[in-house]
């Protein structure tokens, strides 16, 4: 068997050590519309931080639609084009964004049942969706068969037998893929790690569950096999794990084409090697963003290697970043409140920001630890960087979203705090603990903005509570 490959983890931040580092913009980590003009405020798509608060109020989520749609173009060249890179809707979806992604000629991956639906409102095209998840119903592969989904990935021996079922009774052959897990996967945390062998996600190849799950599907009713499908992990920045997982889902591949026989229909079906998402961005000004060309040149290339060794054809190769798209585009602003002075247990003091968001709106730091940068929006800062911590509204003493930093001691209430990267995850995981509503999220370019999805109220919450007497 296969041994199980840790590979590096993405280096941890080194804190802003200077006044002038604070106030200097990490471009690599802002979108690409983002600017400090001459006043010291910083501007996004055009617009002033201050002119959005003054309109849309804070907390709230700003997407520059430039940026967004500059990374799916840069991904579909660097890939071959749109049709090899599945954006993975789970990193931030919304009619708005499935219209961009599909302007742009990528693909969509969804997730559940709710993605798809949301996609299907957009108009995407059915034939560019490919359908995930470790548990999907009955009712949604139905919908997914119904709407005339490009693949299924298969994921449980279960799964074989619904989607069977479905297809037969709508009288459609759908092609799927079968996930893999390859045994290897990045150092990350533990919740975002999903190529290794104890998880829910897939069959396993060293113990042979993968190969048998693809004969099985070859086998059975109602679906075409048209390939094989693995993900490595998150925050990835190199093609090394993935050039792994090729290698061994081609192995595997050519262990599939002997059993099928060559020339017979079922070979000739099998053309589709998807290596998954997990391409990773900059939160910090110390890490370096993704070279998407080189890693894809790369990995393109360790493919090719990978087949030519074992005398196969290349297979059409699929990507599914999500954050290295959505991540970048994305700043949420805040508006600082209460400010502390805590003595800490070694006798130091640390200054405690409060604003008027959090964990509701950004549980990541929370889940896992996550980093991010955090900058003084509405002016250049002047004072004394000190030991910060940044924190939110919630009642919760975890309510923390930037744990470690030394930031000016001259940021007061009314300040506007800006966190970079937030445009993968933060909104999709949002809720509204504590009875805080959902922020806004509000597009910007060219001097202009608009909502997005508008801000959440209590009403919005009330309306979903039955008040009445009677069950």
């Amino acid at each position: 068997m296969d041994p199980e490959v840790h590979l590096p983890p993405v280096p941890l931040r080194r804190r802003t050590e200077t006044l002038e580092d604070f106030n200097t913009l990490p471009s690599h980590v802002f979108p690409a519309s983002a600017r400090v003009n001459a006043d010291g405020e910083l501007e996004l798509g055009g617009i002033p931080v201050s002119g959005l608060v003054s309109r849309y109020g804070t907390p709230v989520f700003v997407m520059d639609e430039g940026d967004f749609r500059s990374r799916c173009r840069r991904m579909a060249a660097a890939f071959g084009g749109g049709g090899h890179v599945h954006y993975a809707s789970k990193a931030f979806l919304s009619v708005t964004v499935a219209r961009w992604v599909a302007e742009e000629g990528l693909a969509l991956d969804v997730a559940s049942q709710g993605e798809l639906e949301v996609a299907l409102a957009a108009d995407f095209p059915p034939d560019r969706i490919t359908v995930h998840g470790n548990n999907k119903s009955v009712p949604f592969l139905e919908l997914a068969v119904r709407a005339g989904v490009e693949l299924i990935v298969i994921d449980s021996a279960e799964e074989i037998v619904r989607l069977s079922r479905v297809a037969g009774e709508l009288g459609v052959t759908q092609d799927v893929l079968v996930r893999v897990k390859p045994g290897v996967h990045v150092d990350t945390h533990e919740f975002i790690a999903t190529s290794h062998e104890d998880q829910k996600f897939g069959f396993s190849l060293a113990s042979g569950s993968a190969g048998r799950a693809a004969l099985t599907v070859v086998d059975t009713p109602g679906m075409r096999l048209r390939g094989l499908h693995c993900h490595v992990g998150s925050q990835v920045f190199d093609a090394d794990g993935f050039g792994l997982a090729a290698d061994r889902l081609l192995g595997l591949w050519a262990r599939l084409l002997d059993e099928m026989g060559e020339g017979t229909v079922e070979a000739a079906a099998l053309d589709i090697l998807d290596l998954g998402g997990g391409y990773g961005i900059a939160y910090t000004p110390d890490q370096e963003e993704l070279d998407v060309e080189t890693v894809a040149a790369d990995l393109l290339r360790r493919v090719r290697q990978a087949a030519a060794e074992r005398g196969l054809d290349a297979p059409v190769l699929n990507v599914e970043p999500g954050r290295a798209i959505a991540g970048p585009s994305m700043v949420t602003l805040y508006t600082v409140g209460t400010v502390k002075d805590v003595h800490t247990s070694d006798d130091t003091v640390r200054r405690y920001i409060s604003v008027d968001g959090g964990m509701s709106d950004n549980i990541r730091p929370a889940l896992y630890q996550a980093e991010y940068d955090c900058r003084l929006a509405n002016r250049r800062a002047s004072g004394v960087p000190v030991p910060t911590r940044v924190v939110g509204s919630h009642c919760e003493s975890g309510d923390i979203l930037v744990n470690d930093a030394l930031m000016p001691d001259d940021i007061a209430d009314g300040d506007i705090l800006a966190v970079p990267a937030t445009g993968a995850y933060c909104y999709m995981m949002s809720s509204h603990y504590n009875m805080m509503p959902r922020p806004p999220v509000v597009v910007v370019g060219g001097g202009s903005s608009r909502v997005m999805i508008r801000r959440e109220t209590v009403a919005d919450i009330l309306s979903l509570e039955n008040t009445g007497d009677h069950a």
